[in-house]
C-alpha cells in the first residue's frame, strides 16, 4: 500500500496540471492573412515531423528493391526510348529536332516533377488518412511531403540530363540556367497549387484522383515535350489559339527548360518573349497558390470525419 502512494500523488498533480492549464484550439485559424500565417508557424513547427514524411515517401516507394533509388531513372528513360524511336525514327522528328534525345528528356524531366506533385499529392491526404484521424497537425504537411520526395527524384533526372547534354553538345550558359531555375520555380508553384486544391478535394469526392490521372494523360500532349513548338506555331493559324497554348504554364516551363539545356536548338525558333511570360505566369500563380491553400484550410476541418 506504501509503494502506491507516490503513483497515486504524481497522477494527481498531472492530472491537476493538465486541468489547470488552457485550453488551445486546434484547427486552422481563418481569414486570409490570419489564417495563412498560423498555416505556415504550424508547418514550421512540425517540419521535423515534414522531413520524416518526406524520408518515408523515398523509403516505402523503394523499399526491398534491389535497385533503389534507381527505378526513378528507369521509367524516364524507358520513355526516352520508346518516344526517342516511335517518335524520332519511326515518324521522322529527329530529322528536323537537332539531338533529339535530349530534346525528349529535357522535356520529361520538367513533366515528371509536376506530373508527380500533382498525382500522388492528390491522393496524399487519403493516404495517410491513418494519422489524420489519430492526432491534430497541419494537413499542409502531407502534400508538402510528396512535393519534397518528387523534387529528390528530380534533382536525379536533372543531373543526368546535365551530364548528357555535356556529352551531346556544350554545358548551359548562365543565361540557360537562369532559365532553369525560373522553369522550375514556375513547376513548383502551379504543382503545389494543385496538390493543396486536388487532395482536399479528393478526401470528398474520391474520383477526383482518377479524374487527374486521365487530366495529366491528356496534359502531357498540351506541352511541346514530344514534338517541337514550331510544330503547333504553324498548324495553329489562329494568334488566339497559339496565345492560349503559351497560357499553359507547364508548357513555359518545358520551354524555359529546352531554351536552358537544350543548346543544340538554340537556332530553332522558339517564343522571343518566353522570359516576360513566364514571370507573368509566376506573378500569377503565387496569388492562386495562396487561393488554393486557403480553401484546402477551409476544407480541412471535416477530414478525420469524412476518412
Amino acid at each position: 500500500m506504501t509503494s502506491q502512494k507516490p503513483v497515486t500523488s504524481q497522477k494527481d498533480t498531472r492530472t491537476a496540471r493538465l486541468a489547470a492549464a488552457p485550453l488551445v484550439p486546434a484547427g486552422p485559424v481563418s481569414g486570409f492573412i490570419g489564417g495563412t500565417a498560423d498555416s505556415v508557424r504550424g508547418v514550421w513547427r512540425y517540419r521535423e515531423l515534414l522531413d520524416l514524411l518526406v524520408k518515408r515517401e523515398l523509403k516505402s516507394r523503394y523499399k526491398d528493391s534491389a535497385l533503389g533509388f534507381l527505378w526513378s531513372l528507369i521509367r524516364p528513360l524507358t520513355q526516352l526510348l520508346i518516344y526517342y524511336i516511335a517518335i524520332g525514327q519511326f515518324l521522322g522528328a529527329a530529322r528536323s529536332i537537332p539531338d533529339f534525345a535530349i530534346y525528349i528528356f529535357t522535356g520529361l524531366t520538367a513533366w515528371g516533377l509536376f506530373s508527380e506533385i500533382v498525382s500522388t499529392g492528390t491522393g496524399s491526404i487519403v493516404a495517410n488518412g491513418g494519422l489524420v484521424k489519430k492526432i491534430y497537425l497541419p494537413r499542409e504537411v502531407f502534400p508538402l511531403s510528396v512535393i519534397g520526395s518528387a523534387f529528390f527524384n528530380f534533382v536525379i533526372q536533372l543531373v543526368i540530363l546535365l551530364v548528357a547534354a555535356l556529352i551531346a553538345s556544350e554545358p548551359p550558359s548562365l543565361l540557360g540556367w537562369g532559365y532553369v531555375l525560373l522553369g522550375t520555380v514556375l513547376l513548383l508553384i502551379y504543382a503545389t497549387a494543385a496538390a493543396f486544391l486536388l487532395s482536399a478535394i479528393n478526401v470528398y469526392l474520391r474520383d477526383v484522383q482518377y479524374l487527374v490521372e486521365v487530366a495529366l494523360m491528356v496534359g502531357f500532349w498540351l506541352s511541346p515535350i514530344v514534338y517541337a513548338w514550331s510544330f503547333v506555331h504553324d498548324a495553329l493559324h489562329s494568334q488566339l489559339l497559339n496565345e492560349l497554348y503559351l497560357a499553359n504554364p507547364v508548357t513555359l516551363a518545358v520551354l524555359a527548360f529546352q531554351r536552358g539545356i537544350w543548346v543544340a536548338g538554340a537556332g530553332v525558333p522558339q517564343p522571343a518573349d518566353l522570359g516576360v511570360r513566364i514571370l507573368i505566369a509566376i506573378a500569377i500563380g503565387l496569388p492562386l497558390l495562396w487561393l488554393c491553400q486557403r480553401v484546402f484550410a477551409r476544407l480541412q476541418s471535416n477530414f478525420a470525419q469524412e476518412l
